[in-house]
């Protein structure tokens, strides 16, 4: 039992993370229930926010010390005292850290921190599924090399997802669709404008609010589980019908059997609020005695049933991957060896030379998702690497963005690692 081994440590496991925001602050207050788990080295931008971080988690403010070098950040831990640093990388380099995490939506600082903990032969539980679906290939087979152990957590769809996919397929069970619950109704075209009074409401940055609606951020997490699983979308953006538990059995069945789905082991999403929040797997069973038992159980009728977890509890979840991590060397979810998805670019407005993209639910592109194979043959730029890319030519709205539209940061980690990723096709 985790819960019990947890308790008979001799002592915490001792966890760096560079965070960020409500995510960040929320992984801290989590963490300080946890038991023989601590955080005791948060890195952010902004520093002031980190030593808030913890002094929300009831860190007393005197007990944290800002540094921005090994030793005095050592120092500062052997006091038992809480580190805060602008340097993710800083993590890395600590005796006093056993695990490093990123809790951000930022595939470029979850490449850098990720990259300077296997460097350093730390293991890596990443709570930042954007930075594993642009690099988490490359990630893997650094860590690999390095001896130390690479995984993404549960608590978002993918980590969660993935928990659901392996009882279904250990029970023996053929799967034909995995998916989750959209929050919100899909609108490719939502900015930080058109969701600011919701951004508002449920205390987010509309960014990011932005990011849940356009679709941006579906797309990474169902890309996140593809390539962990080898379920394929069966078109670009997916199908995303609208479901209840009642109905999304049937509705993918093959199409043979009245239903969309175009062959066993898709990936897919739906609409509606009756499986919002949740991550489903649909599977077809033959065997009358299994359809007759799983009849009785409520689980569906027919040949066709839904395995449905009805919540993720993003960071929430994040140290039970943490403890399988240190205790048992178990990861959670990591990428297979060759991708079956990728997450494009595609953009929002006309895009014009000269410009810059901004962020994930900005103004400028959104993500979309597609066959692997189809997004080599295009040239599609990962929408990982998006952000702060410099427009070379125009691109019309709601084209493909392709790499050679685009000028990159070269020298920025996450552009390096994805260009040594693609390498090893």
């Amino acid at each position: 039992m985790i819960h019990q081994a947890l308790q008979q440590l001799p002592a915490p496991i001792r966890i760096g993370a560079s965070a960020a925001g409500w995510m960040g602050s929320g992984f801290v207050a989590a963490m300080a229930h946890v038991p023989g788990m601590v955080v005791n080295v948060l890195a952010n931008a902004d520093t002031g926010e980190a030593r808030a971080a913890f002094v929300a988690a009831g860190v007393a403010p005197e007990a944290i010390v800002e540094a921005s070098a090994p030793g005095p950040a050592m120092d500062a831990l052997r006091a038992g005292r809480r580190v805060v640093t602008g340097d993710p990388t800083l993590i890395a380099k600590l005796e006093a850290v056993d695990i490093v995490t990123d809790v951000t939506w930022s595939p470029a600082l979850g490449a850098e921190t990720a990259h300077a903990a296997i460097q350093h032969g730390k293991d890596v539980v990443l709570i930042n599924i954007e930075a594993d679906v642009t690099v988490g290939r490359r990630l893997k087979r650094l860590a690999a090399e390095a001896g130390v152990l690479y995984t993404v957590s549960s608590g978002d769809e993918p980590g969660c997802l993935m928990e659901l996919y392996d009882f279904v397929r250990s029970l023996g069970y053929e799967v034909i669709v995995i998916g989750k619950g959209k929050n919100n109704p899909l609108d490719p075209s939502a900015t930080p404008d058109t969701v600011a009074e919701a951004a508002r409401k449920a205390d987010k940055d509309p960014y990011q609010t932005a990011s849940y609606v356009d679709g941006t951020k579906t797309m990474f997490e169902m890309t996140c589980a593809a390539n962990a699983t080898g379920c394929r979308p069966m078109q670009r953006g997916m199908v995303g019908p609208e479901a209840t538990l009642e109905t999304v059995s049937a509705i993918f069945a093959l199409e043979a059997d009245g239903g969309v789905s175009k062959f066993p082991g898709a990936v897919d999403f739906v609409q509606g609020r009756a499986m919002a929040g949740g991550v489903f797997v649909t599977v077809r069973i033959d065997d009358a005695r299994l359809q007759a038992d799983l009849n009785y159980l409520k689980v569906g009728t027919g040949k066709y049933f839904t395995f449905f977890r009805p919540y993720h509890l993003w960071f929430l979840e994040a140290p039970i991957s943490i403890a399988r991590a240190y205790l048992y060397r178990q990861t959670t979810l990591v990428p297979l060896d060759a991708p079956v998805a990728e997450a494009m670019t595609v953009a929002k407005r006309d895009l014009k030379p000269g410009e810059k993209l901004d962020d994930f639910g900005g103004y400028t592109f959104y993500g979309v998702m597609d066959r692997a194979e189809v997004a080599r043959a295009l040239d599609a730029l990962p929408v990982g690497l998006a952000p702060g890319a410099a427009v070379t030519r125009p691109v019309p709205k709601g084209e493909v963005v392709r790499w050679a539209d685009v000028r990159l940061d070269e020298a920025s980690t996450v552009v390096r690692l994805r260009r040594e990723q693609d390498a090893m096709m």
